[in-house]
């Protein structure tokens, strides 16, 4: 029996990995939840899971859940960033799920290695912000890091083939998201209803938008540079539309391995959860000769700016990342809520980082200052596209033809 604590259990990555748990009650035990703000869904988990410690966001949702359950509860919920680490941190647990989305995740992640937990990682941000302390914490603490991300999951995979001296690259799969063949003029005028719908997989509303702009394929390289120890020069980005081909692995004799299946996140998840054994999932199978052609292109770096930028800043590395990825949450966030447009989140994040200076990510502290500069900049950035917008309305200028690559910052 696996004792499982899982931060995020109520977003999309953390409702599929109680769905694989649920499959198997003899394997797995869930010891522990952390949750965001909905209470309700929590509640719900704690009736199906009965775990040892609970987390929520704040203090009112903490009383409010804590007066709709059973008497006996109120001290094993727990609120906030503490409340997170709390979960992470339960002796009783052997594999702490890290799936709350955003740089929120780093802190307990981090708290949990150093416990001693090994980590099934799908928060992506823990990587990105702190790629190097993570590695080196897992190392020393000798605790087992594998991924969660589809693509991460099929590059482990494949790279079970060969030996890590033989590798020439990784090549990371993307499915292009709703916009891939939309003209690039166009991307001023859609909606955050149509970022969120996309064409293959069913995510959370951040994740989704940064799909459609891309930058969750850089935040993946940023992550495969680290959970891989491999230059990021060695891994590629190729547009594949199908999601069939989760991602690839070339070997310097030639040969590509590649790992297919159905776009389901229950399946690597499984696999995260279960390795080195496989379950036996009750899912569909892919059937290749009903698939249409596979087919792969390289992304569009002009039109989709913001996967060129992640590039560039995990070559500079330092606090970089970690700006970028604060920065991304603030836009998107922003474009969520009406406050700018789609082009101009990679704007946004582009221009933060070209305004904070490259630090030493030489501590956790030093990251999370990094972060909390990023977020105060991004604010501000949005703050001025959102003055020029009310100056300008009268003009005509901030139509939905706005030629591509004009932007509403004066810069």
């Amino acid at each position: 029996m696996k004792n499982i604590s899982l931060l995020g259990s109520t977003g999309s990555i953390g409702r599929n990995v109680l769905e694989v748990i649920r499959q198997f009650p003899g394997r797995f035990r869930i010891v522990g939840l952390a949750a965001g703000t909905n209470g309700r869904l929590l509640r719900e988990q704690i009736e199906a899971f009965n775990p040892e410690k609970v987390s929520i966001n704040d203090a009112k949702l903490a009383g409010e859940l804590a007066q709709s359950l059973p008497p006996g509860w109120t001290e094993k919920i727990h609120t906030g960033t503490a409340g997170n680490v709390a979960v992470a941190t339960l002796p009783g647990a052997d594999t702490v799920v890290s799936a709350i989305v955003g740089g929120a995740g780093l802190t307990p992640t981090m708290a949990a290695i150093e416990a001693g937990k090994n980590i099934a990682l799908a928060n992506k941000e823990t990587l990105v912000m702190a790629g190097h302390l993570i590695m080196t914490a897992a190392k020393r603490c000798q605790v087992t890091l594998l991924p969660i991300d589809s693509e991460h999951s099929a590059i482990a995979q494949a790279l079970e083939a060969g030996k890590k001296a033989d590798v020439s690259k990784l090549i990371l799969t993307a499915s292009g998201g709703p916009f891939r063949n939309l003209a690039e003029r166009k991307l001023w005028s859609v909606t955050p209803e149509q970022a969120l719908a996309h064409p293959n997989w069913e995510m959370g509303k951040k994740i989704s938008v940064d799909s459609a702009t891309l930058m969750n394929k850089g935040l993946e390289v940023i992550e495969a540079r680290w959970l891989f120890d491999i230059g990021v020069e060695n891994i590629e980005v190729l547009i594949h539309p199908q999601s069939i081909v989760h991602s690839m692995v070339e070997y310097v004799d030639g040969s590509v391995v590649a790992q297919l299946g159905v776009p389901d996140m229950r399946i690597p998840i499984a696999y995260a959860l279960s390795y080195p054994e496989r379950l036996r999932m009750n899912l569909p199978r892919l059937n290749l000769a009903q698939s249409s052609d596979l087919s792969f292109s390289r992304p569009d770096f002009e039109k989709f700016p913001a996967l060129k930028l992640a590039y560039q800043v995990c070559k500079r590395g330092g606090s970089l990342p970690a700006v970028l990825n604060a920065a991304n949450e603030v836009a998107v966030e922003a474009f969520l809520v009406g406050s700018i447009r789609f082009p101009e989140i990679a704007l946004v994040v582009a221009e933060t980082v070209n305004r904070l200076p490259r630090e030493e990510a030489a501590s956790l502290n030093a990251i999370l200052d990094a972060d909390l500069a990023a977020r105060m900049q991004a604010a501000s950035i949005i703050e001025a596209l959102q003055i020029q917008t009310r100056q300008r309305l009268g003009k005509d200028i901030l139509s939905p033809d706005l030629p591509p690559g004009q932007t509403t910052l004066t810069i």
